[in-house]
């Protein structure tokens, strides 16, 4: 069939969570059978989230093919298990360089470059995927920020062009806020009215409103909403809050929000799909009793700096039967006196990213503990890094080992610089990115968990283990058994005579799903709860 696409936006105020309705949107889609996939349009004018501080936008989500996105990508293939790309997520400032460019070559022949048409055409034509969108049958596009903003102005007008040009072939999805105000003991429905309005005076009438609610909606708000919206009733759906992300999907379809979607695209609606491993899912989300309490040793107090290695814990431990409680630890407080203190009753301690020297001593006075006391440990990337110095000080004797990014003037730079990396200057975009090779030595622990001996993760990180002390610590426990087979470099260490001690310099959290969580993450918390998943 020929391609369909869904326009999603919001209203009134950010993070409403267009990122999990677009996800819910297409795994309905999926579920009857449809190809889809999602994309995100950020309206910031930097290329890419990549040099933004975690503080600024949460976790920068990383492609395998190596493009630095949005945290909403991570959310797409965790829900869908699509594998997204460079041209999953576009950002304004990519819109511009990409014109900008053009104009310098000479392409547009001496024409005074504008933002309409010629930013506008650029944001069409990466909505429309043209280069690749016979290959899906619905192409779903998540533009951020809210209705009313400056800089979301281009993106309204290209989907307002759009929906004239496609006829049948486009809908528009708006989610917005229903606020519930204590004192007056009601409900809100005025900034769903305004926003819709902020919308219609931009030339776009939404075909289906989503209406975040912190509490039930009767069908008379409801009523009220498509009325004064110019909505159909049976496409006006809410959600409100649920006890997980995960059963937006399953909460939509109740709704019928899929069915409302198909006939606005004149499609058969045809039965609705069982979604059994989904349901499954979500049953084993719902009887799982046992609590392990996880330390995630990190300098970045905010729950969206870490938020697919948060997802990747929680999934591990549903199908685990278990209950993962996250709790924070500032590596900037932790010294070598209270360390016992604050890593006491935890099951298991993950080490997370990062850049930079702050709050790094801490994370190797907590890779010391957990390594002299056999708590099960999971370093990752930076966090490996910290476990590899940590080895090095306390094990090989080498007191002042540290990381060439931390001290340049290191006579033990057990963490070095990667020699491709040395004579680059911009910061953008020129990491070690995307998905590489790793072969597992046979007989190893990592081995065992991914039973296989070839596998391909995604990378983040321009430091890397020095392989010219690799022999130095094999022969003294930490074992060096994933490497990169072109380039050797160490991908994994891990401590066999440790129950689970474990760093990877790859970002395992990006390739966990729903229904195919990461094995590394299930059997860090299956070694938390000393019993097999």
């Amino acid at each position: 069939m020929q391609t369909k696409y869904i326009f999603v936006t919001g209203g009134v105020v950010s993070s409403l969570g267009k990122g999990i309705i677009s996800s819910s949107i297409g795994k309905l889609l999926q579920a009857r059978g449809y190809r889809i996939t999602i994309q995100k349009f950020d309206p910031y004018i930097n290329i890419d989230p990549g040099t933004l501080n975690p503080y600024e936008h949460g976790e920068c989500y990383v492609t395998n093919d190596g493009m630095e996105t949005d945290l909403d990508l991570g959310h797409y293939e965790r829900f869908t298990g699509i594998r997204t790309t460079r041209n999953n997520s576009v950002t304004t400032g990519r819109i511009y360089k990409t014109v900008i460019d053009r104009e310098r070559h000479g392409d547009y022949l001496g024409k005074t470059i504008q933002v309409v048409p010629h930013i506008t055409d650029e944001i069409k034509r990466r909505m429309l995927r043209q280069e690749d969108s016979t290959d899906y049958d619905f192409i779903i596009t998540e533009v951020g920020g809210t209705i009313g903003d400056i800089e979301s102005a281009p993106f309204m007008e290209a989907i307002r062009q759009l929906r004239w040009e496609l006829g049948r072939n486009a809908v528009s999805v708006h989610l917005t806020y229903v606020p519930y105000l204590k004192a007056a003991g009601e409900l809100k429905t005025k900034p769903t009215q305004h926003s819709v309005k902020e919308m219609q005076g931009m030339g776009i009438q939404p075909d289906i409103l989503i209406l975040r609610t912190e509490l039930h909606l009767s069908d008379g708000i409801r009523s009220k909403v498509a009325s004064f919206c110019n909505v159909d009733l049976e496409c006006v759906v809410q959600s409100e809050d649920l006890p997980s992300i995960y059963e937006v999907p399953v909460n939509m379809q109740k709704q019928g929000l899929d069915a409302a979607i198909l006939r606005k695209f004149a499609i058969p609606v045809g039965e609705t799909p069982a979604m059994l491993p989904w349901h499954e899912f979500l049953n084993k989300q719902k009887t799982a009793t046992t609590i392990v309490r996880i330390g995630l040793v990190g300098k970045y107090d905010l729950q969206d700096a870490y938020k697919s290695i948060r997802e990747s814990l929680n999934l591990a431990g549903i199908y685990c039967g278990a209950k993962v409680k996250m709790e924070f630890i500032n590596s900037e407080a932790i010294t070598k006196q209270n360390v016992g203190e604050l890593l006491e009753g935890f099951a298991g301690v993950l080490i997370c990213p990062g850049f930079g020297q702050r709050g790094i001593e801490g994370k190797i006075i907590a890779a010391e503990y957990t390594r002299t006391h056999d708590i099960p440990t999971f370093g990752i990337c930076l966090g490996m890094q910290m476990m590899v110095i940590e080895f090095a000080r306390n094990v090989l004797g080498l007191s002042d080992a540290n990381s060439r990014e931390m001290d340049a003037d290191t006579p033990h730079n057990v963490i070095d610089i990667m020699e491709d990396q040395k004579n680059i200057t911009n910061m953008g975009g020129t990491m070690r990115l995307g998905a590489y090779a790793c072969e597992l030595r046979e007989g190893s622990k990592v081995a065992s968990i991914y039973k296989e001996a070839m596998i391909s993760e995604r990378h983040r990180h321009r430091y890397e283990f020095n392989n010219d002390y690799l022999t130095d610590y094999e022969s003294h426990g930490m074992q060096c058994v994933g490497t990169n087979p072109e380039s050797h470099l160490v991908e994994i260490v891990e401590i066999p005579d440790n129950r689970w001690y474990i760093g990877t310099q790859f970002h395992p959290e990006y390739s966990s799903t729903v229904l195919r969580p990461h094995p590394l993450f299930v059997s860090f918390i299956s070694a938390t709860l000393q019993s097999s998943c």
